[in-house]
């Protein structure tokens, strides 16, 4: 395998029971590294329970982009003696080991790799919270990398009240300093990593996503909490002032996707959040939507299924189930972004391409785009964001018709309040007017009105980046994969010396036929990975193309892809065709 190390990449795991501050570690630590100019990604791993277990994150960065992190360890820092035990498997001969001081005698096992680092002790003089002892562990890193302390203290200050910042700088200063008058020489060099100095942030997808459908007029966000969805409503409620949008939490899903509906009736922008068992229970409803023509954007962001699964933990297995929810035939949009910036877009795109064809938009996530961070920059597309209000119209003569045959099946829209204007929008089949009608000429016509609208919307694939396409454009061995798997694929591919074309499906309703045909067709391998049992995306790829991926790579175990694992077993397939 090439790069087999990865000399230029290093991976810290901060790991703990809930409430010990792992996961804030983490995530301080992914701002200071893109402060000192690195890349970075992260991601968290907590159970589904509110008190106890194990949860930790896991960094990964280098001086070049970093799509997914790894899972060998060389930083890893422990809150208790659980974590040392829990993550030893991933060691290396390198591996260093920060634990904090109550976690026993078990370390020196380890020799001079293994440190206690008094976290606790510290916080404790201080009079500060236990999961202010993180902060220790965090000054403690910043001199194992030699990097600036005063980066430290302004990723702190992104994070903490004043109230708070104080005294965990004063705690990061004595973690920084007790291992500064340790004088320890370790093993490996962490300073032959230099960073490249450049105007990025730490960005999440739920946030990013949030970001792209404000950008594109969002006015109402509503959703019912569920788990690995949240975040977005947490991002949203937390800024609605500043972003100008309102929050709603109804008491259940069947609230949410209702109330939305009666939202966008009036004229309003809105987007609703879920996940699998959540959106199973709005179907009726989104039904509605494709039978009213009621523009709606829904997040859509998986768990493992079915019913409550891991609810924690990630999977793509619901791609058939949204590209065919509902009742009835109806044209909908389906779109996977496979990382923040993408999902920026995507939330930009979806407000707007819902409201352009007045119809149901989900873009389709998980927890592990959702809930991880990595280094990257979305503020020079901001700009390029305008809010596509489609066919609004401000005035109608009395004889206005809600559904109007068009040439194009988007019918002229105006919202209720216009004088002597009524605004029908039914659930049943209708007319014109949004008359009930069950004559048989009628829901022909009406079918095939909404149905026109996939004639103009595949019209975007000229604009829209419906496909990606990475490493060699001319090889003939294609890696196929969507979504979150992205993060995974693209960095398996800096240990593969063969060269390969990898080909991201980012639509996938309405489906790129062509685009995809004119990648797979020639093709003398293609390998399929997908984070679900059944290979969904293989299963939509013949149903389209009439093409039967053999070669898959699925892993349905909640947890996902580890890059280096997954490169080995791209190359044990490469390697059986020769």
């Amino acid at each position: 395998m090439k790069n087999e190390k990865q000399n230029n990449l290093i991976t810290i795991v901060s790991g703990g029971a809930a409430g010990d501050g792992a996961r804030s570690v983490g995530g301080n630590l992914a701002r200071l590294l893109v402060k000192e100019g690195f890349e970075v990604f992260e991601s968290v791993d907590y159970p589904s329970i509110i008190r106890g277990g194990h949860n930790f994150a896991r960094l990964s960065f280098s001086n070049q982009r970093v799509y997914n992190d790894h899972s060998l360890i060389n930083i890893l820092i422990a809150f208790n003696q659980e974590t040392i035990q829990l993550h030893r498997d991933k060691f290396t001969s390198e591996t260093i080991i920060l634990a904090n001081d109550f976690t026993g005698e078990e370390i020196s096992e380890f020799g001079a790799r293994a440190i206690k680092l008094p976290m606790e002790i510290y916080a404790n003089k201080e009079n500060a919270p236990m999961i202010a002892s993180g902060s220790v562990a965090l000054g403690a890193v910043c001199f194992l990398l030699n990097l600036s302390f005063e980066k430290l203290e302004e990723a702190l200050n992104d994070v903490f009240q004043e109230k708070h910042l104080a005294v965990n700088v004063v705690l990061a200063k004595q973690g920084y300093q007790y291992l500064k008058e340790k004088q320890i020489i370790y093993p490996r060099n962490f300073e032959s990593i230099q960073p490249i100095q450049q105007n990025k942030e730490v960005l999440n997808a739920s946030e990013t996503f949030g970001q792209g459908m404000v950008q594109a007029g969002l006015d109402y966000y509503v959703a019912y909490p569920m788990t690995p969805a949240s975040p977005i409503l947490h991002f949203l409620a937390k800024q609605n002032v500043s972003l100008g949008i309102k929050i709603v939490q109804p008491e259940s899903e069947l609230s949410v996707i209702n109330m939305a509906l009666g939202i966008a009736y009036t004229g309003k922008r809105v987007a609703i959040g879920t996940s699998g068992g959540g959106f199973a229970l709005m179907q009726e409803s989104f039904s509605f939507a494709g039978m009213g023509e009621i523009p709606l954007l829904i997040a859509m962001v998986q768990r493992p299924a079915p019913a409550s699964g891991v609810p924690t933990y990630t999977s793509q297995a619901d791609l058939l189930f949204i590209l065919n929810s509902g009742h009835g035939e109806f044209p909908r949009i389906v779109i996977a972004p496979g990382d923040a910036e993408e999902a920026f877009q995507a939330g930009a795109d979806g407000l707007n391409l819902a409201w352009k064809y007045q119809l149901p938009v989900i873009v389709l996530t998980d927890k592990h785009i959702g809930e991880s961070a990595q280094s990257g920059q979305i503020n020079k597309n901001k700009t390029n964001i305008n809010i596509e209000k489609g066919k609004i119209v401000f005035e109608a003569n009395t004889d206005y018709k809600r559904y109007e045959i068009t040439d194009d099946g988007i019918s002229p829209m105006i919202f209720p309040g216009v004088s002597d204007i009524i605004v029908k929008v039914n659930s049943y089949e209708h007319n014109e007017k949004g008359v009930t009608t069950e004559n048989a000429k009628d829901v022909v016509v009406m079918q095939d009105k909404r149905f026109a609208k996939l004639v103009e919307i595949k019209k975007e694939f000229e604009i829209r980046d419906t496909v990606k396409i990475y490493g060699d454009v001319t090889s003939k061995t294609v890696v196929v994969f969507w979504g979150s798997t992205k993060g995974a694929v693209l960095e398996a591919a800096k240990y593969l010396a063969q060269s390969v074309k990898f080909l991201q499906i980012v639509w996938l309703e309405p489906f790129d036929v062509e685009a995809v045909l004119f990648h797979l067709q020639d093709a003398d391998m293609i390998i399929d990975i997908e984070g679900n049992h059944d290979g969904q995306l293989a299963k939509l790829i013949r149903q389209k193309t009439g093409i039967d991926i053999k070669q898959k790579i699925l892993k349905y175990d909640t947890r996902p892809f580890d890059p280096f694992e997954l490169a080995k077993e791209i190359i044990i397939l490469l390697e059986s065709v020769k």
